[in-house]
């Protein structure tokens, strides 16, 4: 399907400043549920020193939906404010509606540089062009297509994405879809665009990925050892793919501490307990999530010793 836009001349391109490794950050909250600010600030300190380019709030892993309205605005300026230009800021929406967009403007005068939207719950296919179009044209500055069908319940036709190509808004797509087909795909149709970010949200094709061209990597491991993800972007830059594998596999493993035999929200509690024996955040969640119980957060801690992120 042909754009519906017309292609951006090269000076007005984003030219993919917006690459690398951006770490979905946990939201980190007080056993009321309100936002913890000084974790806020921990947080961000140990993902800059691990030299990440980018820092994605209110996501999937941030608990986005279930952050109440009063502190939303709140994680992107106090988040933007500890960042100080030294790498991106992304700020989730969830899956609004385009009359709610008002919040994706008031993140981006927050400090975020771009929002990242994925369809609301369900919404029909058929329809999302209409949909991100409408949201496109509402925004006050960049926004990146989320695609994660296991959460919004669709996977966006990269056709569709095709005819939204080309808008001055639209920069890019985060894709968590955990099919190698369709990223393969992705990056035949669109990887050699200069006004076109390909992130991938996959933590198993993340290497392939990057083999293939992507732009940069959004995985939730990131939190814990940012250091070893922007290892693995640097290796793939410099085409050292036997490192790439080596990190990756890494990688893979720290994230089986908190991913292994766990659902979504399970693996979410899992990995702010890990965060919490590191001292960097408590390990309270949002509801409807529970935290993990003194016998898991035991467990979690042994593993993280032997996987060496205790030191």
């Amino acid at each position: 399907m042909a754009s519906r836009y017309t292609k951006l001349p090269i000076e007005a391109v984003n030219d993919h400043k917006h690459h690398g490794v951006v770490v979905p950050m946990v939201t980190p909250v007080n056993g009321h549920g309100a936002l913890d600010e000084p974790a806020v600030d921990r947080l961000v300190d140990f993902l800059l020193a691990g030299r990440v380019n980018g820092v994605f709030v209110l996501g999937t892993t941030g608990e986005g939906t279930a952050v109440p309205h009063e502190y939303r605005r709140r994680i992107v300026e106090r988040t933007a404010a500890r960042v100080r230009g030294r790498a991106k800021v992304y700020a989730g929406l969830g899956g609004l509606f385009p009359h709610e967009i008002t919040s994706g403007n008031q993140y981006l005068r927050a400090g975020a540089d771009a929002i990242v939207a994925h369809p609301p719950q369900a919404y029909p296919v058929r329809d999302l062009p209409a949909w991100f179009g409408s949201l496109l044209d509402g925004l006050e500055g960049p926004l990146i297509i989320y695609n994660i069908p296991q959460i919004a319940g669709v996977s966006i036709p990269l056709e569709q994405v095709g005819a939204l190509a080309g808008h001055p808004n639209l920069i890019g797509i985060k894709d968590s879809e955990n099919n190698p087909k369709r990223l393969e795909e992705l990056m035949a149709r669109f990887g050699g665009r200069e006004d076109f970010t390909i992130f991938v949200g996959v933590g198993a094709l993340m290497a392939r990925g990057l083999k293939l061209g992507a732009h940069g990597i959004v995985p939730s491991v990131g939190n814990l050892i940012p250091e070893v993800c922007h290892q693995l972007y640097e290796c793939a830059r410099a085409r050292d793919w036997t490192g790439v594998e080596q990190t990756a596999a890494r990688m893979n493993s720290v994230a089986a501490l908190y991913q292994g035999g766990r659902t979504l929200g399970e693996s979410l509690a899992a990995l702010k307990a890990a965060l919490h024996v590191r001292g960097l955040c408590s390990p309270n969640v949002l509801p409807p999530l529970n935290p993990i119980n003194g016998h898991e957060l035991d467990k979690l801690r042994n593993q993280m010793g032997e996987l060496r992120l205790l030191s």
